[in-house]
């Protein structure tokens, strides 16, 4: 096996990003929500209890949005409200029991074969694809930032 040129990586990481869009339009459309409601249940799930600022500042969304997407998800019950446990100027959104449990079958097969392919990686690599994915990680939230920093001028 070759080892792939610098480009060749880039262009995989965006044609995976490019397939995971698709996939998060297939789920949105079969969960009957939208791609930003879904990715407010991505972050919760990634995260864990979120403020309904920081789940708006995570989805660049005004406060008054995240306050409808919330009502939505909370009417369809994939979302609760509750009471922040140190500061009650807060409210901390959480995902309920549904969200974790009533998962599409198309979403459940992607995570095996993700946790799949993670197992097949070498150890003696992963060390390496954690690292690079990390930083194409905060190269993306960077990108994001400064894109938002660029429309409020």
């Amino acid at each position: 096996m070759t080892t792939p040129q610098p480009e060749v990586l880039a262009a995989r990481l965006q044609r995976f990003g490019l397939a995971r869009d698709r996939l998060r339009a297939q789920l949105a459309r079969r969960a009957g929500i939208s791609e930003t409601d879904l990715d407010a249940l991505e972050h919760l799930e990634a995260e864990g209890p979120l403020t309904q600022k920081d789940l708006g500042n995570r989805l660049s969304i005004t406060s008054g949005a995240v306050t409808m997407l919330v009502d939505r998800l909370e009417a369809t019950g994939w979302v609760r409200r509750g009471p922040h446990p140190t500061d009650r100027r807060y409210i901390v959104l959480e995902l309920t029991s549904r969200a974790e449990q009533d998962q599409p079958a198309g979403l459940v097969r992607f995570h095996d074969r993700i946790r799949a392919i993670a197992r097949s990686v070498p150890a003696e690599h992963r060390e390496v694809v954690a690292a690079f994915l990390d930083a194409a990680a905060e190269a993306a939230a960077s990108a994001a930032a400064d894109l938002g920093q660029q429309s409020l001028k």
